[in-house]
């Protein structure tokens, strides 16, 4: 496995080198032990389809930490951070990992993925990082949990319209959503201007860029500028099957 490590090691260098990002040796060997830890709970239940090295590599691990791009002073200041959908931990425990002054909430709906990353953040011995089993939907609702955050992270599969019904809740107003997209996204952000205005957003910034595997990447920065209805959001299943317009 050394050579595999140091294959690792040389890896995460270069490419985070692209991304203007220099991790310490006890964060890049964090990050090496999250890779472990992921293909052997991958062997127990469903985490991810990308299992290769250079993969995860590239298009989990430097994917998440892409971040930096729309929120400069990342590195710099402690924001409180949610990370909906998060499945196997992404971009929140990349994130965490890179900048540890983040207080980090990493929500999922599935029990077992949680349990993952519970283990995960002991053995990586992180701080100031807690994983939530809940959906969107219904963690919105809390007082506890509804505008109390600066940001709001997701890479879930989703069209802008859902997400930002899903994510736009947390939000402090004045803070920000923060969308990870792949692809072409133009039409997308067409059709979900009406939902993001709805939801007291609007869109600040669309920062588009290529990871070091010349994979289409873009970050959707949108703002909230109010509260929002608290009919938001409705209830479970419905920003899916019927997205705002």
């Amino acid at each position: 496995m050394a050579g595999n490590r140091d294959e690792f090691v040389m890896r995460m260098k270069e490419e985070l080198c692209q991304i203007d990002l220099e991790l310490t040796d006890r964060q890049i060997d964090q990050f090496y032990q999250y890779y472990e830890n992921l293909i052997h709970w991958n062997t127990m239940i469903n985490l991810t389809a990308i299992t290769e090295m250079g993969e995860v590599v590239t298009k989990h691990f430097v994917d998440s930490l892409t971040l930096k791009r729309a929120v400069g002073d990342i590195e710099r200041i402690s924001y409180s951070l949610i990370d909906v959908g998060t499945g196997a931990g992404f971009p929140g425990i990349p994130l965490k990992i890179a900048f540890p002054d983040l207080k980090i909430t990493l929500l999922d709906s599935l029990n077992k993925r949680v349990k993952f990353l519970e283990e995960l953040i002991l053995s990586l011995e992180l701080k100031g990082i807690k994983a939530v089993h809940g959906r969107a939907e219904d963690y919105a609702r809390e007082n506890v949990s509804r505008e109390t955050f600066d940001l709001c992270v997701s890479r879930a599969v989703a069209n802008i319209s859902t997400l930002a019904e899903y994510c736009m809740p947390f939000v402090k107003t004045g803070c920000y959503f923060v969308a990870y997209k792949s692809g072409k996204i133009e039409e997308e952000l067409i059709a979900g201007k009406g939902a993001i205005k709805k939801l007291s957003g609007e869109i600040e910034d669309v920062l588009s860029f290529r990871l070091p595997n010349s994979d289409e990447r873009s970050l959707v920065k949108i703002k909230k500028i109010a509260n929002i209805n608290k009919k938001y959001p409705r209830r479970s299943g419905l920003p899916s099957r019927e997205p705002l317009r």
